[in-house]
């Protein structure tokens, strides 16, 4: 079993930044992809970003547009969201997602565990 705990959701206004954190525990692959995944209300989950373990390969969801980054600290087992000129449609609940391996997917199917959620809330 993995346990992923997300935190610093919150809200902003519009053209604010936040960071998201999502802290992986128990049985760990040696090497794992992360990615996030968020779903506003009435809506599929969707794609957002994710990266490979080393660091060196990102994939990032359209709608991104340069605004956010993916990072990763693998000394603290955790992954980052760099969030910045937020939108009012960036408003949903974010989720981490584990994948085992080192293989980079945006899909939904592709990740066996995933964190409870954090709200982002985006004020006009």
């Amino acid at each position: 079993q993995v346990q992923l705990v997300e935190s610093g959701g919150g809200l902003v206004q519009a053209g604010g930044s936040l960071r998201l954190s999502c802290a992986a525990s128990g049985r760990t692959s040696t090497r794992y992809t992360m990615g996030w995944f968020r779903q506003a209300l009435g809506k599929e989950r969707e794609f957002v970003a994710a990266i490979s373990w080393s660091g060196g390969g990102t994939r990032y969801a359209d709608f991104v547009k340069g605004r956010f980054t993916i990072s990763r600290d693998n000394a603290k087992n955790t992954v980052y969201l760099q969030m910045s000129s937020l939108e009012p449609e960036d408003t949903a609940v974010y989720y981490c997602a584990y994948r085992g391996d080192i293989v980079v997917l945006t899909t939904t199917w592709g990740y066996a565990y995933w964190g409870q959620g954090t709200q982002v809330t985006v004020s006009s």
